[in-house]
């Protein structure tokens, strides 16, 4: 079994709930953010004749590290912090942990994080402590929408068909994360001029 995470564009508004209860969970100081989630925004207002039109389109993406099966941060610790559970779930090994930031430096998803408090680096572990109480992630549980959800990869693949390559996700190829999104209905329009990250300082 091999497990992921499923976020459905269509219905993410934006409250960030799953933002803040995985915040609070794992106690992070200021500045830190385990899960993040993107706003992005495309599109112009386009003059036609007399009148002024807009191709404005807008959409949410809530991630947080995606637990890949080519693990960049995992080859570049020399530290050989992080552990990977037969489930998928990558971890770091705090006892092993030196600081040194390379696996931030090489994470394309920006996932690993550095804690000034503990000199050492930290990021999302699937709630591995509520998963083997039989609880879901609380990024998952705190979803008003219930946007978030997760599983066995396969069975989430067979259920909401194949993944999105949304941006501002880098290229699947790189890392084979296990993540599948669903895209919002914006996300799938061609006539947008440009697409951009509308709260960058957030995230």
């Amino acid at each position: 079994m091999n497990i992921a995470f499923h976020v459905d564009t269509r219905f993410c508004s934006g409250c960030k709930s799953c933002q803040l209860a995985c915040k609070d969970q794992n106690n992070l100081p200021v500045g830190q953010l385990w899960r993040r989630v993107y706003e992005i925004s495309s599109g112009e207002w386009v003059s036609r004749g007399k009148a002024w039109l807009h191709n404005v389109i807008a959409y949410n993406l809530s991630i947080s590290c995606n637990h890949c099966t080519k693990c960049i941060c995992e080859e570049v610790c020399p530290a050989e912090a992080y552990r990977r559970d037969e489930n998928g779930v990558v971890w770091i090994d705090p006892n092993r942990c030196m600081g040194c930031q390379y696996c931030a430096m090489a994470c394309p998803y920006n996932a690993p994080q550095f804690n000034p408090l503990t000199g050492r680096m930290g990021k999302c572990d699937f709630c591995r402590d509520r998963l083997e109480n039989g609880l879901d992630p609380v990024c998952v549980q705190a979803c008003p929408m219930r946007v978030i959800s997760w599983g066995d990869r396969n069975e989430l693949e067979k259920k909401f068909g194949p993944d999105a390559q949304l941006f501002p996700l880098p290229p699947k190829e790189l890392t084979d994360p296990s993540l599948l999104v669903h895209p919002h209905p914006n996300a799938l329009k061609t006539n947008a001029s440009f697409e951009e990250l509308a709260n960058p300082e957030e995230v």
